[in-house]
């Protein structure tokens, strides 16, 4: 039987901001199904990574190829079309305040709808069903017309996903979505993810700041640190040492080596 071809694969990628190199040298494929988390220190990386996956950022140097295309050889509407199949969910949860959470959960579909749709989807709702289906599987079906600045922020984050079920992508990227929730919801939101992508066999692949969470809901671990791979490993492979190393901050000037910026939580190993 032959192996998949990865969905993602960056070959030899360096992504520069003026000068500066936010990753270096990148190279790692990503298959259909697989549950990737990446992790390390703030300023590793792991948001830049991210931005490649989905085609925000073109790599300064190097190839990204998603589903076998590289991005930089394709027009515009293949670009999008590409892209149309990658969801994104961010810390930020980039919905619109004073709209409606019906509004903002079809947003989703506004890669599929033309112009006059979308337009008209703001005076009268559509797919009405559809929203309320995807509230439903992430538990707020009752806020369906409620204002969306009228939500708690793990409610917001659950909008955000229905966003993500409407537009049914084959992979869904998450960068650190829990960063801004309580010890509860984070966890309420990791289960939720990974029961989603389970489910339906989708590509899961989340930035994380809690370590904990890439141990328990992912099948393997990418850790970054100073925009290069310092290890990627199936999660039964990576070891309290590996994670140890991954946080740790050189010593400078003959001073003792320590930790970093406090993201390294408890380990479960």
């Amino acid at each position: 039987m032959n192996s998949p071809a990865p969905i993602f694969e960056l070959k030899n990628v360096t992504q520069k901001f003026s000068s500066f190199p936010s990753l270096t040298d990148i190279n790692l494929q990503i298959y259909p199904g697989e549950r990737v988390a990446l992790v390390g220190s703030s300023g590793a990386g792991k948001s830049t990574l991210i931005n490649l996956l989905n085609g925000t950022l073109t790599p300064t140097q190097g190839e990204v190829s998603i589903f076998g295309r590289n991005l930089t050889n394709l027009n515009s509407k293949l670009r999008r079309k590409v892209q149309r199949q990658i969801g994104t969910i961010y810390q930020q949860f980039h919905l619109v305040d004073n709209l409606r959470v019906i509004h903002n959960v079809n947003a989703g579909k506004l890669g599929h709808w033309s112009f006059f749709q979308a337009v008209m989807s703001l005076i009268y709702p559509l797919e009405i069903e559809t929203a309320l289906k995807a509230l439903t599987k992430v538990g707020i079906p009752e806020k369906l017309y409620e204002r969306t600045d009228r939500l708690s922020g793990g409610q917001q984050q659950r909008v955000a996903i229905a966003r993500i079920l409407v537009q049914n992508p084959v992979v869904i990227l998450a960068d650190e979505p829990i960063s801004s929730l309580d010890p509860q919801r984070s966890r309420e939101i990791m289960d939720l993810l990974c029961q989603l992508s389970e489910d339906a066999g989708k590509t899961l692949i989340s930035s994380l700041h809690v370590v904990e969470y890439a141990f328990s809901h992912f099948q393997r671990i990418i850790g970054l640190r100073e925009g290069r791979i310092f290890f990627d490993a199936p999660v039964e492979e990576v070891t309290g040492e590996m994670v140890e190393e991954l946080y740790r901050i050189e010593p400078q000037d003959g001073e003792m080596g320590r930790w970093g910026d406090g993201e390294r939580k408890k380990n479960p190993i």
